[in-house]
């Protein structure tokens, strides 16, 4: 029988065997199970969720925050690191935060984090050259990001093992603990408070900065206690090399003289600072490593990625890049709060009423195989227009870091498909390892010494 009828069979009454029928289908065969959702059941209202599939209602869904809000994070997120943009709709957070973020986030320092990246990530790929193997989650992608956190947002952190818990411990909680796992919240409040006493006194550092040139090295920062000149040359990695690049972020902010009327004070700024952390490890390591080993595991397509690295066609790889993603996206679906009664395609035959205080899973990955706007979904097509991709989300709450993952998570994967003899190890060896919540744990690939 299809998912739907097996679903149909089994008594209304029984939510339980009803609700693990729908999870574990989600878990282990999403690809179908949402496209038989797509073609026959396109809103679906579980016992204990709704799902949305198609590409026109996941935008509806998306734009209308005052509907479908983000609500559910803020219990999770405010005794982390207090409100923020990401817990909230139609606030001054988004309006005044999100904007001087942005401002901050400069288009402008993209070709160096694009360098950073790439010499990072070499770096990482020569020094694991003699094994003939390197462990992409850990020692390649987010050994690359925790540089970026600190070269560029100016968070470098005490040592590697502690921006890995911090980045696990808030990930885990806030996007990954559906059954509100006491020890796992406990373990990201505490990470808060780890994180905000270390940025707190790295920001009077900070703040000496100011009226000092940019274009600073590395991470050459003045400072003169012994506990965070420790923490800062630990955030460097013997044997690399550092793109020359703009001053930090966390520089930036700390040196901004803000007017009195603009209410952005040191709170503000380090509630900020840790929003940079969590919303770039864990995503942006998944989104380097699932689309490097869906293009590993197509040797047509990892020809013709090869060649477009080759010829440092930044552009052309770019869109193998993110098709690859396409296959295995880092968000499959995004939990959205219904704050009232509302009618998701109205005027159509698939017209749903979903009551208010439902629980709405809104899936982007189930959007980017919708064949009434993707054309071909199941061939891997990279002549996709841009707008055919959900990776960093939709609406107001785009991913604020779209830009700086648009050329870093490329860049990783550049440098590692000029590896020769780059490949997936066979069988279980080579497949991607999770955590519990589909935090990834580890992926090995080999190339040639």
């Amino acid at each position: 029988m299809s998912y739907l009828e097996t679903y149909d069979s089994i008594p209304v009454e029984n939510v339980a065997e009803r609700a693990k029928l729908v999870a574990q289908a989600m878990a282990t065969d999403g690809r179908n199970f949402f496209k038989e959702l797509r073609e026959n059941r396109p809103i679906f209202i579980t016992p204990k969720f709704v799902l949305v599939t198609l590409f026109p209602d996941v935008q509806e869904v998306l734009s209308r925050p005052e509907v479908f809000s983000v609500r559910l994070f803020a219990p999770k997120m405010d005794p982390n690191h207090g409100p923020c943009m990401l817990s909230r709709d139609n606030t001054e957070f988004n309006w005044r935060e999100k904007s001087i973020m942005k401002t901050m986030l400069q288009w402008e320092d993209l070709p160096n984090i694009r360098k950073l990246a790439g010499d990072v990530a070499k770096a990482s790929l020569d020094k694991s050259a003699s094994t003939g193997r390197i462990e992409v989650v850990n020692d390649l992608a987010k050994f690359v990001l925790v540089r970026i956190c600190g070269d560029y947002y100016g968070f470098p952190g005490p040592n590697l093992e502690t921006m890995y818990r911090w980045s696990i411990a808030t990930q885990s909680d806030m996007f990954r603990n559906l059954t509100n796992d006491p020890k796992i919240h406990e373990a990201s409040v505490q990470a808060g408070k780890e994180m905000r006493e270390y940025l707190t006194e790295l920001l009077q550092h900070k703040k000496a900065q100011k009226g000092k040139p940019s274009g600073e090295k590395g991470l050459s920062i003045s400072v003169t206690t012994p506990k965070i000149t420790k923490e800062i040359s630990l955030g460097k990695s013997k044997g690399t090399t550092t793109a020359t690049a703009p001053k930090d972020i966390f520089a930036r902010l700390a040196t901004t003289n803000f007017p009195s009327d603009i209410p952005f004070d040191e709170s503000r700024i380090l509630t900020n600072m840790v929003i940079l952390l969590i919303a770039t490890l864990e995503t942006t390591a998944q989104a380097i490593t699932q689309a490097l080993e869906q293009i590993l595991r197509r040797p047509d397509i990892l020809q013709k990625a090869l060649q477009a690295a080759q010829a440092n066609d930044d552009q052309t790889l770019a869109k193998y890049v993110w098709e690859a993603l396409r296959f295995n996206p880092v968000s499959p679906s995004l939990p959205r709060f219904c704050e009232s009664d509302y009618t998701v395609a109205a005027g159509t035959p698939r017209a749903t009423r979903i009551p208010a205080k439902s629980l709405v899973l809104v899936g982007l990955g189930s959007a980017m195989f919708d064949g009434a706007v993707i054309a071909n979904p199941d061939d891997f097509s990279i002549e996709r227009p841009k707008y055919n991709y959900m990776h960093f989300g939709y609406g107001e709450h785009t991913c604020l870091g779209e830009h700086v993952g648009g050329v870093v998570v490329p860049e990783v994967i550049k440098q590692t498909l000029l590896r020769p003899g780059v490949r997936v190890l066979p069988g279980d060896e080579g497949k991607i390892e999770y955590l519990p919540g589909a935090i990834l744990k580890r992926f090995v690939i080999a190339y040639d010494k």
